[in-house]
């Protein structure tokens, strides 16, 4: 297994269209603003996340429950910026769309600039064959409000090919995730 180059990330989603859309470059600005950077890194993609935020409040003092989570625990924000409160987590998706090929695994990690306010992006694995847009986490682990940025860098993937194919993708496997559009929430 080997992890992927900017120029095998570039060729992939060019000819492919394994990330859509796709910044083949790092965008460090826009109009003159500072923004926190997104497109093709070194050895990774820095994904964007969209304008579309699901906010955890606890106003119906209800336990959090995987297999049967609770909708109504989400405020929804649509904005060009989402404040989580202390201790809490927001949900977001990607701008970006991805088609992960069979061959390839792909890990989620949240970019230093928000690690180091305290704000943290679950690690997630996007399996072979997944397709959709990544459902991201953000949690606060601090006692202030934090802000996310929408249309800007949240996350790094990084792409790792194996060898030999997999038996059995996601895809096959028919997997609940697959094709998802928006801010998912969890299936059991």
């Amino acid at each position: 297994m080997s992890i992927k180059s900017d120029k095998w990330i570039r060729r992939m989603a060019e000819q492919h269209g394994m990330i859509d859309p796709f910044e083949p470059g790092q965008v460090r600005e826009r109009n003159g603003s500072r923004l926190v950077s997104y497109g093709t890194s070194s050895y990774g993609y820095d994904v964007r996340c969209a304008d579309e935020f699901k906010v955890f409040t606890n106003i119906n003092s209800t336990i959090v429950d995987p297999k049967a989570f609770d909708e109504r625990s989400f405020i929804d924000v649509t904005s060009d910026v989402c404040i989580i409160p202390p201790n809490s987590f927001a949900l977001a998706r990607t701008v970006e769309y991805f088609r992960i090929p069979r061959s390839v695994l792909t890990i989620c990690l949240g970019k230093s600039t928000y690690a180091r306010c305290g704000i943290i992006v679950n690690v997630t694995p996007l399996e072979p064959e997944w397709e959709g847009h990544v459902t991201l986490e953000f949690s606060n682990t601090t006692t202030l409000p934090a802000k996310i940025y929408a249309n800007e860098g949240v996350a790094q993937m990084l792409f790792l090919e194996s060898d030999e194919v997999c038996e059995t993708s996601y895809a096959d496997r028919g997997g609940k995730y697959q094709g998802q559009r928006g801010v998912t929430l969890p299936h059991a």
